[in-house]
């Protein structure tokens, strides 16, 4: 199961071999025979370069396909119904979400082996930042304004979803720790239950690290969180799982993809995530104030609050939640890193760069300016 030329998006934004092999035909035979009606298969379109998992588009009589492959310490049939619940609710509320098609036992994430797969319809419209990885900003004034307005509808229709949190920490974006009272020892509580993620921090002053990255911002965020209502959230709001009508500024969302960061946060919290995501050329910070773009986190706000309010309190809050949205999703990369892949210089990447280094640019001159230009909306 090898393509030798097949490369992912590495964490230094170039290209790397993948972690998980590719989807290769005989794999997809046996996957497609389990479904009704979408045996024979046909051309492999295209493979994803996502590093996380393997994923490819192909051609079946019901149409071409994407296929998605999660390594079964990664992703249960069980962690993946979860996802496909939250996805079934987004969908019958009128959000534009592809659907995931159930196998002749029932199951939308069968196993075969030691993998575990999804099979969904191919999403609608034009996958304009499909080569794009998974930090590199949006720029188009007007299409920031529709993602933070469909974010918005996507937040409408969650709402009233009562499911509980995600069985899994890894590869989610979940707020635990932003949202308690001491983080270093919410997440000590954690570690008998993540295994992997304690044998490395086993190795490093983290209590000391940790209580670092949240001193200068914790304090401001904590107290106010107790009023935001818990909902399920997207997790990963990044142009490239979008797909877009065109590609023009007045280009309309016709597809949402990609739910595997979804969890239980509160709305802030995944309009943070989507600034961070978007705002920030993470890969390019020694451009300095050029690295930012506060005119797109500005245009994603203003989109978001034409669907849904945002008070004055909201805004400052979204600012102050900036240098925190990434640290429980930074932790489940040490962790996936660490335990999963056995690639230590990536989990150090997770640890010091994303997880640390992230926070620390926020006290810089340019993180500071990020933050003003949220509160200034205020």
């Amino acid at each position: 199961m090898t393509e030798p030329d097949h490369r992912v998006h590495g964490l230094a934004d170039d290209d790397v071999a993948p972690d998980w092999p590719p989807l290769d035909a005989s794999e997809l035979d046996a996957l497609l025979g389990l479904y009704p009606g979408l045996a024979p298969r046909g051309a492999i379109r295209w493979h994803s370069p996502r590093p996380l998992s393997a994923a490819c588009l192909v051609d079946t009589p019901h149409g071409t396909l994407f296929v998605k492959r999660h390594h079964s310490t990664v992703r249960s049939a069980a962690v993946l119904a979860e996802e496909h619940a939250y996805m079934d609710r987004l969908r019958a509320a009128g959000v534009p979400v592809p659907r995931v098609l159930a196998d002749r036992a029932g199951r939308t994430a069968p196993t075969l082996g030691e993998w575990t797969y999804e099979v969904h319809e191919r999403a609608e419209g034009i996958d304009l930042y499909r080569h794009a990885a998974s930090w590199t900003p949006l720029r188009d004034l007007g299409q920031a304004r529709s993602a933070g307005a469909m974010l918005a509808r996507v937040h409408a229709a969650a709402e009233g979803y009562a499911a509980p949190q995600r069985g899994t920490h890894l590869l989610v974006a979940r707020s635990e720790l932003i949202e308690a009272a001491d983080p270093p020892a919410a997440l000590e509580a954690q570690l008998p239950h993540r295994p992997g993620l304690a044998e490395y921090l086993a190795r490093r002053d983290w209590r000391a690290e940790l209580a670092a990255v949240f001193a200068p911002f914790h304090a401001a965020v904590q107290p106010q969180l107790a009023r935001q209502p818990r909902l399920w959230t997207h997790g990963d709001w990044h142009v490239s799982n979008l797909c877009w009508s065109g590609s023009g500024s007045d280009a309309r969302i016709t597809a949402v993809l990609d739910f595997g960061l979804a969890a239980r946060t509160f709305a802030l919290f995944d309009l943070a995530t989507a600034i961070e995501r978007n705002a920030v050329a993470w890969l390019a910070l020694d451009a300095g104030d050029r690295a930012v773009h506060a005119d797109t986190a500005q245009a994603l706000v203003a989109g978001y609050r034409g669907q849904r309010p945002l008070d004055a309190r909201d805004v400052r809050l979204l600012a102050d939640l900036l240098p925190l949205a990434h640290v429980d999703f930074a932790l489940s990369e040490v962790e996936y890193f660490s335990a999963v892949t056995g690639s230590p210089a990536n989990a150090d990447v997770a640890y010091h760069t994303f997880l640390r280094g992230h926070a620390a640019w926020f006290a810089t001159p340019p993180g500071r300016a990020l933050q003003q230009a949220i509160r200034d909306l205020a």
